[in-house]
């Protein structure tokens, strides 16, 4: 019970402060931070720690609840706690609440302290443009990556020559985006909805053309490791 309670302790004191924590990235609100939950953590509890749908977003939730609560807390107006420590034990209580095993507790623990001190600890909104692109005019660029990658794209992904073409496309497209959105201010939280929205129709083309799962994580490891 005593090394539980310390690792939720640990747990909360993650929660409650700027878990955005990508780096470079600025404080963001506790609304804006519920919105990133969605888009970076939910995901990966779902598919690395294989907590359901609904148990990710409970864990969300008592996230906000705790962010909201701590800066009353700060600010000297909770009607409720009047310590961060009297908002700690109810933080257990809700976690206990969810019936974690000792092992999902540890694996959350463990994933939230990554997601502080790991600067990439979210590809949602990450962006990996290249700057040549700048330059470049689509036509331009789809031929450069025809002449360099198309018969290495085709053998290493086994795909045929039409579904090639169109993921060069798609690449060069999302290129054009990335810098578009890279030029946005950090602090502007819409530069990550674009962003999140630029990678969602990204897979959605790549669907299209009938790839799998496996393949779609090839052809991004491949543009990453082949640009012009």
């Amino acid at each position: 019970m005593k090394r539980m309670f310390v690792c939720i302790a640990i747990l909360y004191s993650c929660i409650t402060g700027n878990a955005s924590a990508q780096g470079t990235e600025p404080p963001r609100t506790p609304e804006e931070l519920r919105e990133l939950f969605g888009y970076c953590e939910k995901p990966d509890l779902m598919k690395k720690l294989k907590f359901s749908s609904e148990t990710a977003d409970k864990i969300g939730e008592i996230d906000y609840w705790a962010r909201l609560q701590q800066i009353s807390i700060d600010a000297n107006t909770n009607s409720v706690f009047a310590t961060a420590g009297e908002l700690q034990e109810e933080v257990i209580k809700k976690y206990k609440a969810l019936r974690l095993t000792d092992d999902q507790l540890k694996g959350l623990i463990d994933f939230k302290r990554e997601r502080l001190t790991n600067a990439n600890a979210c590809p949602a909104f990450a962006l990996n443009h290249n700057d040549s692109f700048d330059t470049l005019s689509p036509l331009r660029a789809l031929q450069l990556y025809k002449t360099k990658y198309r018969k290495i794209l085709i053998d290493k992904i086994i795909i045929n020559g039409r579904q090639a073409d169109m993921l060069f496309e798609t690449e060069v497209w999302k290129q054009k985006e990335s810098l578009i959105l890279f030029k946005m201010p950090v602090a502007d939280f819409n530069r990550i909805r674009k962003t999140v929205a630029m990678y969602s129709e990204r897979e959605k083309r790549y669907k299209a053309l009938s790839l799998s799962d496996e393949q779609i994580d090839l052809v991004i490891e491949f543009f990453t490791t082949h640009p012009i």
